[in-house]
This record gives C-alpha cells, sequence and structure tokens, in this order.
C-alpha cells in the first residue's frame, strides 16, 4: 500500500497524464528501495483500482489512466450487502443529492455539458421503445449533471450509484407508460438547466426523483426492502 501511494504521489507531481508510461521496474525497484514481489504487488492494486493498466510487450510497462467511479460502485454495493442495506437506501441518496446537484450545475453548466445533454433527451425520444438504450441514456442524463455540478466528490457518487439506480438489477422494469414520464421530466429538467435556473432546476430534477421512488414503491413495494448482491454488480 505504502509503495502504490508513492507510486500515485510521484505520477502526480510528475504531472503525468491519462495514458502517459510511468517508469519502468527496474527504475522503480531502486527508487522505492522494494522488493520485486512488493513492487509488483502494489502495481496490481493500482490496476485494480483502475489508476494504471499493464501494457504488454517490450515497450510496456503500467500506464496511467483516469478511473471511473464503478470501483466505488462495486465497492458500495458489497458494503450495503454485508450491511445488509436495502435498495431504500439508494432511493434516499438520490432524494437527497440530485436536487442539490441539479442547483449547482445550472450556474455551472458548460454548453458543451448541455449539448451532450441534449443528445441523451433526443437517445430517449428516438428510441423510447428499446428500454436498454433508453437506460443507457438515462444514466447518461444523470451522469452529466453530477459532473457539471463542479463538486467531484458529489460526481463520483452519482457515477458510482448509477449501475443500481434503476433498481433493474433487482428486477425493476419501465413500461412504456413510465419511460414517457421519465422522458417528459428529462426535457423538463434540460428546459430549467439551458435557463440556467437553479431553483426550477432543483424542483425538477426533486420532482422527477421522488416520482421514481413512488413508482418502484407502488409496482415493487418488496423490492425497496431487497439488498443488491454484489455479485450482480457489473464493472465498468
Amino acid at each position: 500500500m505504502l509503495v502504490a501511494q508513492r507510486i500515485v504521489q510521484d505520477a502526480i507531481r510528475g504531472s503525468l497524464r491519462p495514458g502517459d508510461l510511468l517508469e519502468p521496474e527496474r527504475t522503480m525497484l531502486e527508487k522505492y528501495q522494494t522488493g520485486r514481489g512488493t513492487l509488483r504487488e502494489a502495481l496490481r492494486l493500482l490496476e485494480f483500482q483502475g489508476v494504471i493498466s499493464l501494457k504488454p510487450g517490450p515497450r510496456g510497462g503500467p500506464v496511467l489512466q483516469n478511473p471511473d467511479a464503478s470501483h466505488l460502485g462495486s465497492t458500495l454495493v458489497l458494503l450495503m450487502q454485508l450491511q445488509a442495506a436495502p435498495f431504500r437506501n439508494v432511493a434516499q441518496v438520490r432524494t437527497a443529492l440530485e436536487p442539490m446537484i441539479s442547483r449547482l450545475a445550472a450556474e455551472q453548466m458548460t454548453e458543451d455539458s448541455l449539448v451532450d445533454l441534449r443528445g441523451t433527451v433526443d437517445q430517449m425520444k428516438a428510441e423510447i421503445d428499446d428500454q436498454y438504450s433508453f437506460l443507457d441514456a438515462n444514466k447518461r442524463f444523470h451522469d452529466i449533471i453530477a459532473w457539471s455540478s463542479g463538486n467531484v466528490l458529489f460526481a463520483y457518487i452519482i457515477e458510482s450509484l448509477l449501475g443500481i439506480m434503476d433498481g433493474t438489477q433487482i428486477g425493476v422494469d419501465y413500461p412504456a407508460f413510465r419511460r414517457q414520464a421519465i422522458l417528459k421530466a428529462h426535457e423538463e429538467i434540460y428546459a430549467a438547466l439551458a435557463a440556467r435556473d437553479p431553483a426550477e432546476s432543483e424542483a425538477r430534477m426533486r420532482e422527477h426523483i421522488e416520482a421514481a421512488q413512488r413508482y418502484v414503491e407502488r409496482k415493487y413495494p418488496q423490492l425497496m426492502e431487497q439488498t443488491i448482491p454484489w455479485d450482480q454488480r457489473i464493472l465498468g
């Protein structure tokens, strides 16, 4: 762990960017004054966390990556399972955080992010009969807003939960009428964000999240108290 921490610190001090190759193994062995086994365990730890990838070949080695939040999401689901925490906890996190995040995004979202957000709404409208594509666009919609909040921690928390927030892993289904309601809500949220209206953006997001929670409570009341198994969390 200590060697892994030093590798990360040195990468930051060296202003390395994702895609940059780290120092070769022989250099690290001398620099960190450690054994080959310990160094390789440190690199495997960083690889597992998504911080690096190991490029094979004579010109290969550890390559710095930009980790996504799937690793955090997997850890959160594992912790939830160990604590027997139900899906209701995920819904409560959404209700508490996403309206505030939407308010922040209204003040800070870039024009490029607004264009990307509009693209997710267009995808949902064009492919409303394809639940897989619809939910993919739905996740990206919330992801873009979270990353536009200006708060990296909020963004990682929301992104880490996007894979379980819709409840499909535990059996929640979204028929046509529900997809239409989600699309309408996203159009209203987008309009508020495009108007740079923090209060309206917060209100529309709160209304959307609360409607989603009511839908699951009404149609799948038993699932709200169900724990999401760690083995159903898919990384990436």
